[in-house]
């Protein structure tokens, strides 16, 4: 799991499982947005 030493409740330090949750989503979106654009970039 990812680790957010600055956000105790986000990584694994414990907290919430919401954190958790939430923080998995953006890692996600955000690595959607990446592939997204390596393949669409080129072809628009």
């Amino acid at each position: 799991m990812y680790c957010y030493p600055a956000y105790p409740a986000y990584g694994c330090g414990g907290g919430y499982g919401y954190g958790r949750t939430f923080a998995l989503i953006v890692v996600l979106f955000i690595l959607l947005i990446i592939v997204g654009a390596a393949y669409l970039g080129p072809n628009c």
